[in-house]
């Protein structure tokens, strides 16, 4: 007999309103958690304790925005990847990611064991086949998997063994085993399906105990997957599009997840007028502390 699927509400917190709301990033130094509008080109952000919030308007895409372990964020964008100072928001380019290709932007990204950043593209009309995966490591980006259409669900193992990825069309999540230098060994196998569920897999991160929490676009839920990748549990939201969720909070135990208003046609947004924002489910189960992103 399976055991029940433990289960949690999600609230809104911030009526962001965004676009696409994608990579949702706490930086506990600064008690803030970050999150992207991609095509609205924005960068938001929300002071946990205090309820602040705000936002930076940017000049590209961007798609994550990484705490850096020298101070500061590096922001993931459409065809670079550029330092940013919350403060005084200047953002100085530091490399190129993909500025000889237009048709492609950046989309999914998170930080590993080794403080090294995982990030993928995509075609900006999600052209199969037209993204690829990446890991940018003490500062040279290494291309790791190729003919991807949208990569996503970029999360680790609390021991770095494993590395988890999707390309969200295929419904398939895979995992990729790693080595001591967190740098994948062989070929990835497929992990979870959920090809003939409602819904596709979106972003993921992974919790203190080594489960999986996958967004599932379409769908309106935040699953949680053990480690042979069965759901045993889910957030569900009041909105259709969750893109990605992030543990944050002093404790580490509120998951935020971020939405999206993109494609939705104007019946289907009306009875969901707070697609795009910010939620919070308190699910009393503790995140990974994730390391700040090393350039050198």
């Amino acid at each position: 007999m399976k055991p029940p699927i433990q289960t949690w509400r999600a609230e809104l917190v911030v009526d962001s309103r965004c676009e696409l709301g994608e990579g949702p990033q706490w930086q506990a130094a600064e008690g803030r958690l970050y999150w992207c509008d991609i095509l609205d080109r924005r960068l938001h952000w929300l002071e946990v304790t205090s309820g602040a919030t705000g936002t930076h308007r940017l000049d590209h895409g961007v798609s994550l925005a990484a705490p850096l372990a020298e101070g500061g964020l590096l922001l993931v964008g459409e065809d670079r990847l550029g330092r940013f100072d919350p403060h005084s928001g200047t953002i100085e380019t530091y490399c190129d990611f993909e500025a000889d290709n237009p048709l492609t932007r950046s989309n999914d990204g998170r930080v590993d064991r080794h403080g090294s950043l995982w990030l993928s593209s995509m075609g900006k009309a999600a052209e199969p086949g037209a993204g690829h995966l990446y890991r940018l490591h003490r500062g040279e980006l290494v291309r790791l998997h190729s003919g991807l259409t949208i990569p996503n669900a970029l999360c680790f193992s609390p021991g770095g063994e494993f590395a988890w990825f999707a390309d969200t069309p295929t419904g398939v999540v895979r995992r990729w085993r790693l080595d001591a230098e967190g740098w994948p060994v062989g070929e990835p196998e497929p992990w979870a399906d959920f090809s003939a569920h409602d819904g596709n897999p979106d972003g993921a991160v992974v919790d203190a105990e080594g489960c999986l929490w996958l967004a599932l676009w379409g769908a309106g839920r935040v699953v949680r997957l053990d480690h042979d990748g069965r759901v045993v549990g889910e957030v569900c939201l009041p909105v259709s599009q969750p893109s990605c969720p992030a543990f944050g909070g002093d404790d580490l135990d509120r998951l935020y997840i971020t939405t999206a208003r993109e494609g939705l046609p104007a019946h289907r947004l009306a009875r969901q007028p707070r697609a795009g924002g910010l939620y919070v489910a308190a699910v009393g189960i503790r995140g990974l502390a994730e390391p700040a992103l090393r350039l050198s």
